[in-house]
C-alpha cells in the first residue's frame, strides 16, 4: 500500500508538472491587429509623438519586419484580411476583391455576402454575412480543429469583412452598425445576440464619442509631418466648407452617416477597442486551458485615409490616437493576463496612394484616368472590329470581363480578341500595362508586376483583362481624397510586427510578405496550416 500510494504520489506529481509545462508552452491569448490601410512609414513618421508604450513598444520590444508586403494584385481590405489570416493570396483563397463580378450570376458580389443567413441585432440591410465566401482555412480555423474548437475565436471590427474573414469559419464575428449604433452578427454566428454585446450595445457609446468636438490631440502647428490643413486636396465632410479642424461632430452627423460617422474619425477606433475589451470579458478568453484568439481590426484608420489622405493633419492625428489605443490594449494585456503571457501581431490590410492632385501641384508622377471614356472607348473599337454585340458584360476592379458564351457562339478567339484589346488599351494615357487571362492561365510569372498579378488571378473569377495604371495615378476623376489597390511600393508596404509570448526583440530588412504571418503563428502554436497556405515562416521568430 505504502509503494503504491508513493507511485501514485509521483504519478500525480509528474502529470500536473506536465500539464503546467504543457499550459506554459503556448500563449493564453492571440490578439493579431490588422490596421486598415496603414503604410510602413506611419510607424518612423511619426515615432516622435508616440508615446512609449504603444507603438513604441511593439517595435522595440518586439520583432519589427521593416521590408513587409502584400505579395499580390489588388491591395484592398477584403483581400488583405483573407491573405493575412489564410497565408494564401487571391489566386487560392477566392477572395479576389471588395466586390466583384460573377460570370455565372451576371451580377456582382460582396466579399462577404451571404444570402442565407440574416442579422441578430443591427438592422437586416447588414446582417447577410458570413466567411462562406472564402475558400481556404484561415490561422483561427486551424487553432480551432486543433483544440477540438475548445479555443475560443472572436472577430472584431467595424467593417463586416475586416471581423468575418479573419474569424474564419470556424469563429464568432462582430461588426459595428451605424444606422443604429449596435455591434451585431448574423445567423452564421448566432440566433441571439449574446447577454455581454446587449450590454454593451446599451451603453450608447457612439452617441458618446460623436457628441464632442474632435479637435487635435496637440496644437495645430505641432503638425509638421502633414501639409497645410485648409486645402484643396482633402474631402471636407458634409456641411462644413473646409476639410480642418476642429469638427464639431455633434453638429456634422446628421448630414454624414448620423451615428455611421463615427466610423470617419479616430473614436471609430477607440470605439472598437471598447468593444474588443468587452469581447475578452463577456467570452473570458484567455482564461482556459487553451489558447483563445482575438482577431482585432481597426477600421476608422482607412475611412480617414481616404477622405483626407496620407498626408492630411487628419490622418496624423488618428495615428497620434490609435497610438494611445494600442497602449491601452497592451496595457489591459499586461494587467489581466501577464506579460510574456500572450502574442500580439499587427500589420495592415493594404497602404495608399498619395493623392494625385497633390502629385500634380508638385510636379510629380500623377494623374487620373477617365473610366467612363475607357468604357465608352472599348465598346466602339470591339463593335468596329468584331461587329455590333455585348462584347463586355462588366468593367470594374480594373478587370474587363468579356462576353465569354458570345464571343464562343461567333467562332472568335477569346485569346486573340484579347490581346487585340490589350493593344488598343495602351494607347490611353494612365494605362501602363495590360494582362490577359490566356497569359495569366499559360505563363508562370516568377516576379515583377505580371507575378503579382498572377497571384490575385483566381482562374474562375477573374476578368478577362487586368488593368495596371501608371505609378501614383487612380481611376477617377479627382481631385480629392486616395485610394489604394496597385501593386506599387506605396500600396503593399505595410507593417509586420511580432510582440509578446516567444518573441525575441529584433528587425529584419529582408522581403517578407503578409501571407508569411499565417505559417508564423502556425509554426509557434504547433498546429496545422492554413488549407492553403503557401507563405514561410518568418524563421528570424520561429526557430
Amino acid at each position: 500500500m505504502k509503494r503504491t500510494g508513493i507511485f501514485t504520489l509521483a504519478f500525480t506529481l509528474v502529470f500536473f508538472n506536465l500539464f503546467a509545462q504543457n499550459r506554459a508552452n503556448k500563449p493564453k491569448l492571440i490578439v493579431g491587429i490588422v490596421v486598415d490601410q496603414m503604410r510602413q512609414e506611419y510607424l518612423h513618421k511619426y515615432y516622435d509623438r508616440y508615446e512609449e508604450g504603444g507603438f513604441k513598444r511593439l517595435m522595440n520590444e518586439g520583432f519589427m519586419a521593416k521590408n513587409g508586403h502584400y505579395n499580390y494584385i489588388p491591395t484592398y481590405t477584403g483581400p488583405g484580411h483573407a491573405s493575412v489570416y489564410t497565408g494564401a493570396t487571391p489566386s487560392t483563397h477566392g477572395i479576389i476583391g471588395n466586390n466583384w463580378y460573377v460570370k455565372e450570376l451576371g451580377k456582382s458580389i460582396y466579399c462577404a455576402e451571404d444570402s442565407t443567413v440574416s442579422n441578430v441585432g443591427g438592422t437586416a440591410r447588414s446582417g447577410e454575412i458570413s466567411p462562406r465566401n472564402l475558400l481556404s482555412t484561415t490561422v483561427t480555423d486551424e487553432l480551432r480543429m486543433a483544440t477540438n474548437q475548445r479555443s475560443k475565436v472572436v472577430g472584431v471590427a467595424i467593417k463586416d469583412r475586416g471581423a468575418s474573414l479573419p474569424a474564419g469559419h470556424l469563429g464568432d464575428a462582430y461588426w459595428y452598425e451605424g444606422a443604429n449604433g449596435e455591434f451585431m452578427t448574423s445567423t452564421y454566428y448566432y440566433e441571439s445576440l449574446p447577454d455581454w454585446v446587449k450590454e454593451f450595445n446599451e451603453q450608447n457609446k457612439p452617441a458618446s464619442y460623436l457628441n464632442q468636438t474632435w479637435e487635435t490631440l496637440y496644437p495645430g502647428d505641432t503638425y509638421i509631418q502633414s501639409i497645410a490643413d485648409d486645402n484643396d486636396f482633402e474631402a471636407a465632410f458634409s456641411g462644413k466648407d473646409t476639410p480642418s479642424f476642429p469638427y464639431d461632430l455633434a453638429a456634422l452627423q446628421e448630414n454624414n452617416g448620423g451615428l455611421g460617422m463615427i466610423s470617419s474619425t479616430p473614436f471609430g477606433n477607440s470605439l472598437t477597442l471598447d468593444f474588443a475589451l468587452a469581447a475578452l470579458e463577456g467570452e473570458k478568453m484567455g482564461m482556459g486551458e487553451e489558447t483563445d484568439f482575438l482577431a482585432l481590426s481597426f477600421s476608422s484608420t482607412d475611412y480617414v485615409g481616404h477622405r483626407f489622405g496620407p498626408t492630411s493633419r487628419e490622418l496624423e492625428d488618428t495615428y497620434l490616437r490609435l497610438d494611445q489605443e494600442i497602449k491601452r490594449l497592451l496595457d489591459y494585456l499586461d494587467e489581466n493576463y501577464g506579460k510574456g503571457e500572450y502574442l500580439v501581431f499587427l500589420t495592415a490590410d493594404h497602404a495608399v496612394a498619395d493623392i494625385p492632385s497633390l502629385m500634380q501641384s508638385m510636379n510629380m508622377p500623377g494623374g487620373y484616368l477617365n473610366s467612363g471614356q475607357v468604357k465608352s472607348e472599348t465598346n466602339d473599337f470591339l463593335i468596329k472590329n468584331y461587329g455590333p454585340g455585348e462584347w463586355v458584360k462588366n468593367i470594374s476592379n480594373d478587370q474587363i470581363f468579356l462576353n465569354e458564351p458570345y464571343i464562343l457562339e461567333k467562332g472568335i478567339s477569346l485569346a486573340d480578341m484579347e490581346n487585340a484589346l490589350a493593344h488598343f488599351l495602351l494607347r490611353f494615357d494612365g494605362i501602363k500595362e495590360i494582362y490577359t487571362s490566356s497569359a495569366m492561365r499559360n505563363s508562370f510569372f516568377a516576379k515583377g508586376r505580371p507575378h503579382l498579378v498572377q497571384m490575385g488571378y483566381n482562374q474562375k473569377a477573374s476578368g478577362n483583362l487586368m488593368i495596371i495604371l501608371e505609378s501614383s495615378w487612380l481611376s477617377g476623376s479627382g481631385p480629392t481624397g486616395t485610394t489604394h489597390g496597385s501593386g506599387y511600393t506605396y500600396d503593399t508596404h505595410v507593417p509586420i510586427l511580432f510582440y509578446g509570448w516567444n518573441v525575441k526583440a529584433g528587425q529584419t530588412s529582408r522581403y517578407i510578405t503578409i501571407t508569411d504571418i499565417a505559417p508564423t503563428v502556425s509554426m509557434l502554436l504547433d498546429i496545422k496550416l492554413p488549407s492553403g497556405a503557401t507563405g514561410q515562416p518568418i524563421l528570424e521568430i520561429t526557430d
